[in-house]
């Protein structure tokens, strides 16, 4: 195939030689399909098989497509009981690539990323038993001793909601296309009432079906959980609410197609929320709070995958320059949750 302007036969070649990798014979890398924001690339020679994931184009915000991020932790929890793709190679800096990316190895199995991938895949049942599947996942991810496997210094647990507000309103002020003063309004009353943390573990933050690898075999076998670039030491209950947030039907406008995780045949946002409450075994605290935040977080982020659009990074995504439509939405929905 030939050369992707964001990642090169040879620039590849050699950072994985740099990692002691053996490359055998010529390196095949395809664009893969589909998601917002960083590239991922199938990658193969002729005995290996590979993924390797390195930032957009252009239009970067700071704290975003941290690929250092995706590997501390991916690394650590190889091994435990959250199933991750193994790592293989690292450029931290960009020397090679032309900026910083990881290789990991192939996981074969079904990604699930639309309705229509999901209703051709699944039994209302199989469904069922992926969500169950899913969500015990994200609980086992919330139990790891982030200590015990080598984490302690991944990030600053405390006030870790506190500074997501911050986070995501510095964001806004990085990617906006136009004035929207309800999310002003939506930080302001955030910030009066950012709850105290109860617990803190690995957070994901970005936790969704198609952000997974499902055996192909079994929807309740959980084979990867992927996409790590928004992970963190933080607040569990971010999660949770953004998981239920990526159900609503205005996620699709955030994709640019029906989104499998929006789907009717999943539970509703509030079902989501008491089976994670049952698997964990943890209480869910202030939920409005932790809802409006989630809006906040998905309406910054769609701004942002409009604002890379125009900027002419989205990597010919369809719809990107659209994503923004959905901003106003999530805004409005976050405001009800916490008015």
């Amino acid at each position: 195939m030939p050369d992707h302007p964001g990642l090169t036969a040879d620039s590849l070649r050699k950072l994985l030689t740099a990692n002691g990798v053996d490359v055998v014979g010529d390196l095949d890398i395809t664009l893969i399909a589909g998601g917002r924001s960083n590239l991922t690339f199938e990658v193969r020679d002729d005995e290996h098989h590979w993924v390797a994931r390195r930032p957009p184009m252009g239009g970067l915000t700071p704290s975003a497509h941290d690929m250092e991020r995706e590997w501390a932790v991916t690394s650590a929890l190889t091994g435990t009981d959250v199933p991750v793709a193994p790592t293989v190679a690292i450029d931290r800096s960009g020397d090679y690539i032309g900026a910083p990316c990881t290789v990991v190895e192939f996981v074969d199995g079904l990604v699930i990323r639309s309705t229509d991938e999901l209703d051709a895949a699944w039994t209302d049942e199989q469904v069922t038993a992926n969500f169950e599947a899913l969500v015990q996942t994200l609980a086992k991810l919330h139990a790891v001793d982030f200590t015990a496997v080598g984490l302690s210094d991944f990030g600053k647990p405390e006030g870790f909601a506190a500074r997501q507000v911050k986070l995501w309103s510095r964001q806004w002020g990085l990617v906006k296309t136009r004035d929207l003063p309800d999310v002003d309004a939506l930080v302001e009353k955030l910030s009066a009432r950012v709850p105290a943390q109860a617990r803190s573990t690995i957070v994901h933050g970005d936790y969704r079906i198609d952000n997974t690898i499902i055996d192909r075999d079994d929807p309740a076998k959980v084979l990867a959980v992927v996409d790590w670039e928004m992970s963190a030491l933080g607040d569990p209950l971010t999660d949770v609410a953004l998981m239920c947030v990526y159900h609503e039907p205005v996620f699709a406008s955030v994709m640019g197609f029906r989104a499998a995780w929006t789907s009717e045949r999943y539970p509703s946002g509030d079902e989501m929320a008491r089976a994670y409450a049952a698997a964990s075994g943890a209480d869910l605290g202030d939920w409005d709070f932790y809802m409006g935040l989630a809006n906040l977080k998905l309406g910054v982020i769609a701004e942002g995958i409009t604002h890379r659009a125009l900027l002419g990074g989205s990597s010919g995504a369809e719809g990107a320059e659209r994503a923004a439509e959905g901003t106003a939405a999530f805004i409005a929905n976050g405001l009800r949750w916490v008015s």
